[in-house]
């Protein structure tokens, strides 16, 4: 069987699902993720994800109008669970009747996944464990996504080699599975799709894309950072739940570590509570990524990124990096058929 065959064997299932020529998804980022990068990628072929975060409703609603004024292709719409705008979010992809609804931060309740079911969208929400998993796909999602901790922003506390174990290798016959985290070549995917992963999810490479509307600099310090350089944040005490955020050192990082001691002092004083303590936190990397993402500030913005880091080293159309990770799964596959073929 020839690489190209094989490959399309691989991925089908991915392609179906998703309706792609790739089934490579771009990881939904906060202040990135808007209109142009989303489309940029649907138009190459893949599949784009716009990140609805905590934004305003009509933002959310608007942008969705954006990207299909420019393509007609499939996209994803990311809503954050756990974000004080998700009710509102979740009313605009409904009315909308977008066409995938990917949820993220926590488990999306039955009623929420049969009310987007019922509007003709598809499902897909991210597993942690085999026992996540499993209550996903009772609830009846359509699709998972397994993101290992190597992966930027906020993260889970597993490898993904330990979730491939974990979930891939059990659950990929019940449905689609799409991998993440420190996916950055083409070799890396073609293994992955041979362990039975519907298709890859990438964040890091597209946020420094010609796409993207990251900043400048924002863009030359991830091209220029070492995949030990993206760290993810500690948690000090269980009195402040915090999920961890994957990101490049800097200053920033250090005053959110100041900021959890502050908050930490306060919940001890009764001056504050959990909840408006966690509320603390999030807005915190809000505005940190923010001022990263738009106004350029390496030093004291948060540069949410996944290890995978240390693996680009160029900026790319987005174009150039879907022909660049297809290539090189091509040419993975050839070499294992080399080792594998002894005739």
């Amino acid at each position: 069987m020839e690489e190209k065959e094989l490959l399309e064997k691989l991925w089908k299932r991915g392609k179906d699902f998703l309706g792609v020529e790739y089934p490579i998804i771009s990881g939904a980022m906060t202040w990135i993720s808007d209109h142009t990068l989303v489309s940029a990628v649907s138009e190459a072929g893949g599949f784009g994800v716009l990140a609805g975060g905590n934004s305003p409703a009509e933002w959310l609603a608007n942008e969705i109008d954006k990207i299909r004024s420019i393509t007609d292709k499939p996209f994803g719409v990311n809503l954050i669970v756990i974000a004080p705008n998700y009710k509102k979010h979740l009313e605009v992809v409904k009315e909308k009747k977008v066409d995938f609804v990917i949820f993220a931060g926590n488990f999306p309740m039955d009623k929420d996944i049969a009310a987007v079911k019922e509007t003709g969208a598809k499902t897909i929400a991210f597993a942690s464990n085999e026992g996540s998993a499993r209550r996903l796909i009772s609830r009846g999602i359509d699709a998972l996504i397994l993101e290992g901790n190597e992966a930027g922003g906020h993260v889970g506390y597993v490898s993904l080699v330990v979730l491939l174990q974990q979930v891939l290798f059990k659950f990929r016959d019940r449905v689609p599975i799409f991998t993440a985290g420190g996916i950055a070549t083409g070799a890396m995917a073609a293994h992955l799709l041979l362990a039975g992963a519907s298709g890859i999810q990438m964040g890091t490479i597209f946020a420094v894309s010609k796409e993207s509307n990251a900043h400048p600099e924002f863009k030359k310090r991830y091209i220029k950072a070492k995949a030990r350089e993206a760290v993810a944040t500690p948690q000090f005490h269980q009195a402040l739940r915090v999920v961890p955020v994957r990101a490049i050192r800097n200053k920033g990082m250090d005053e959110f570590s100041e900021l959890q001691i502050k908050l930490l002092e306060q919940i001890k004083k009764g001056e504050i509570s959990q909840i408006e303590a966690q509320y603390e936190v999030e807005k915190f990397w809000v505005g940190a990524l923010r001022r990263a993402v738009q106004e350029g500030d390496v030093e004291r913005g948060s540069l949410m990124a996944g290890q995978s880091v240390g693996l680009v080293d160029r900026e790319m159309s987005v174009r150039e990096i879907i022909e660049y990770i297809t290539q090189g799964i091509l040419e993975e596959l050839r070499h294992v058929k080399e080792l594998i073929c002894t005739d």
